[in-house]
């Protein structure tokens, strides 16, 4: 079975962060340990909310798992408490990154057009320099805007997306892959783009609802197929349709909106359509085009 290592915060109530990554890696047939970032009472959506920093803690784990000679197939990172923090992370990379493995970096910073309220403007800096030491970035537009210093822009055409995921790539990583994107009314995807030339799209129906934490289910999602060994567009397929899965099954749901995204009760469905895309990889064996994280 896969290792991995996720680095971000807990909610302990409320699905984000590593509550929601936690649960879904480990369903997907993946060991997920988790290095966290901060503890907050429940997500930031609360009226109040309570948040410990937990940076001194991230050394010292790291150093227990050194001496007791820990590996990880992938390192996931996510929301991240502060500027510091991004050093940390890494220092992390730096000590337990290895010729085999994946390093996967969801820059979780921004929304919308607006940086989160507990960032300044100096922190898309200090991110830039975690994502130049990813595998694979996943950014949403508003996001690799931030990273790049392009303009942010709600009606764009194809052009403009490339130009993004060119100045992603310029940062460092080896595949940038670009989230929320939408060419035509009624859809939503995403776009990636690698340091080879390849690229990959993916769009399906765009709901109406907007809930918390979709980001970190379709991040952990992601994380969960590379590793049971789909190629990184069945990956973003698969997490992209189990996202409006999920979202669909919260609309009906009382208080979906303080609680965010409903993934627990679609699991069984998340673990059907993984592995039918398991089987599908397998028929398409020899397929050109798309590519598979095997460093």
């Amino acid at each position: 079975m896969k290792r991995i290592v996720t680095l971000q915060d807990i909610s302990c109530v409320g699905r984000c962060s590593i509550t929601v990554a936690l649960p879904v890696i480990s369903a997907m047939g993946v060991e997920c340990g988790i290095l966290p970032t901060a503890v907050l009472s429940t997500h930031t959506m609360f009226h109040t909310f309570t948040c410990k920093d937990l940076s001194d803690q991230i050394a010292p784990i790291a150093d227990a798992w050194e001496r007791e000679e820990i590996t990880f197939d992938a390192i996931y990172t996510g929301y991240l408490a502060s500027a510091e923090q991004s050093a940390q992370v890494c220092d992390f990379f730096d000590r337990f990154t290895t010729p085999g493995n994946l390093v996967l970096v969801d820059p979780a910073m921004a929304d919308n057009g607006l940086l989160y309220p507990a960032f300044d403007s100096g922190f898309p800096a200090e991110m830039a320099k975690v994502c130049a030491k990813a595998d694979v970035i996943m950014p949403n537009i508003t996001e690799a805007c931030l990273l790049t210093g392009m303009p942010y822009k709600t009606s764009y055409d194809e052009a403009y997306i490339r130009e993004l995921l060119e100045k992603l790539l310029a940062l460092g990583c080896k595949t940038a892959v670009l989230t929320g994107v939408s060419f035509e009314e009624g859809k939503l995807g995403v776009v990636y783009l690698d340091q080879g030339g390849s690229s990959f799209s993916y769009f399906t129906r765009h709901c109406p609802q907007s809930y918390h934490g979709t980001g970190d289910l379709y991040s952990s999602t992601v994380l969960g197929g590379l590793m049971r060994g789909l190629s990184l567009g069945s990956a973003l397929s698969l997490a992209a349709d189990f996202v409006v899965t999920c979202i669909e099954a919260t609309s009906t749901a009382e208080n979906a909106r303080w609680y965010a995204v409903e993934f627990e009760s679609q699991i069984p469905k998340l673990c059907a359509m993984l592995e039918e895309h398991i089987r599908a990889e397998n028929r398409a064996l020899n397929s050109v085009g798309d590519t598979v994280f095997t460093k």
